[in-house]
């Protein structure tokens, strides 16, 4: 016995309970990182021709919509998913990954790595969507994880803040409605910063680097707003009373 009252083996499980949701990551979420950052480190090899290319065919550009399909490639079929897991420097893939450990981690804790995998894909589209609505037949080029990793946001703020819920085990806590979300103070006070943060992005105010790259707020608010009213159809546990 220790000094809780426990025989080892359980403390030992009791201890991996409280510490596990904090310290470790879903392999799932591993595999994500590793991916992100082994293409990154690749592409980051390619002489700068090549780099230019590989950009060109596996990032997102809207004007790709308005040009006929007989006129192009098969581009705009799969770079809705490839451009976000491309990143453009250090910076950008040392942020995205900071926030994706943060928010990916309780949500894919709760919906395995399957549905995971269906959201990442759902939340990269809807995120480009949204930009390329926004930015009907423009030519510049959208990559990164950020669209992706808004929606886990989204999604975390349907479960991971209740009051008096368990932070630690976050992903254990039953899920709220869209409306009961908005009435959580917590989850007021983010949306609010959140929402705030990307409208400054979008009026010029530049909040990290030095400003003189651009970043996709509308491609943010698209993934964010998946995430948070779309989250249900993910979700493995019951909506709470």
């Amino acid at each position: 016995m220790n000094d809780e009252g426990l025989p080892p083996e359980d403390a030992d499980a009791e201890r991996a309970r409280h510490r596990g949701p904090v310290f470790n990551l879903p392999p799932a979420l591993v595999a994500t990182l590793g991916l992100l950052i082994g293409i990154f480190v690749a592409q980051s090899l390619l002489p700068q021709a090549m780099l230019e290319n590989f950009l060109f065919v596996f990032g997102f550009i809207p004007a790709r919509y308005v040009v006929p399909l007989s006129q192009q490639g098969l581009e705009w079929l799969w770079t809705p998913l490839t451009y976000s897991l491309l990143h453009g420097n250090v910076e950008h893939i040392v942020f995205n990954s900071l926030w994706l450990m943060a928010f990916g981690a309780p949500v894919v804790r709760r919906i395995g790595t399957a549905r995971y995998l269906v959201f990442w894909v759902l939340s990269a589209a809807a995120s480009a969507f949204l930009h390329a609505a926004l930015n009907w037949g423009d030519v510049t080029l959208l990559i990164g994880a950020s669209g992706v990793v808004s929606a886990l946001m989204g999604a975390a703020c349907r479960f991971a803040f209740p009051s008096g819920r368990s932070v630690v085990a976050a992903h254990l806590n039953p899920r709220l409605s869209v409306l009961q979300s908005l009435k959580s103070r917590t989850v007021a006070v983010f949306c609010l910063f959140w929402f705030l943060t990307n409208l400054l992005i979008a009026v010029g105010v530049p909040l990290i680097g030095d400003g003189s790259q651009a970043v996709a707020w509308d491609a943010h608010i698209g993934g964010f707003l998946f995430g948070f009213l779309l989250f249900a159809p993910f979700d493995r546990r019951p909506l709470t009373a």
